[in-house]
């Protein structure tokens, strides 16, 4: 692996690019929500393990994702009665935080 420096530096990564029917599109995002949401139910579980509360912070990120998957959805069952592809564009940027 190349050695590499975080110094204030802001690294870009492609994650999606391309065109999608709405079925792949659904799939393909779905899927990352589903990921995201068991990431953050598992901190969750974790957390009341731990000190015997909720952790907070991803009950909300879990709230947030679960709006956001069902306003894609809606979007992509738009998508598919008109038969439309679907351009979809998603970039990772990381930066060192102080």
């Amino acid at each position: 692996m190349e050695n590499v420096t975080i110094e204030k530096q802001v690294k870009e990564f492609k994650l999606i690019e391309g065109s999608f029917s709405p079925d792949d599109a659904k799939e393909i995002l779905m899927h990352m929500f589903k990921e995201k949401i068991n990431f953050h139910k598992i901190r969750d579980f974790s957390h009341q393990e731990r000190f015997g509360e909720h952790n907070h912070s991803s009950l909300k990120r879990i709230e947030e994702l679960t709006e956001s998957k069902a306003e894609i959805l809606e979007l992509l069952q738009e998508a598919q009665l008109l038969n439309k592809t679907l351009k979809i564009k998603s970039n990772i940027s990381i930066v060192a935080a102080d």
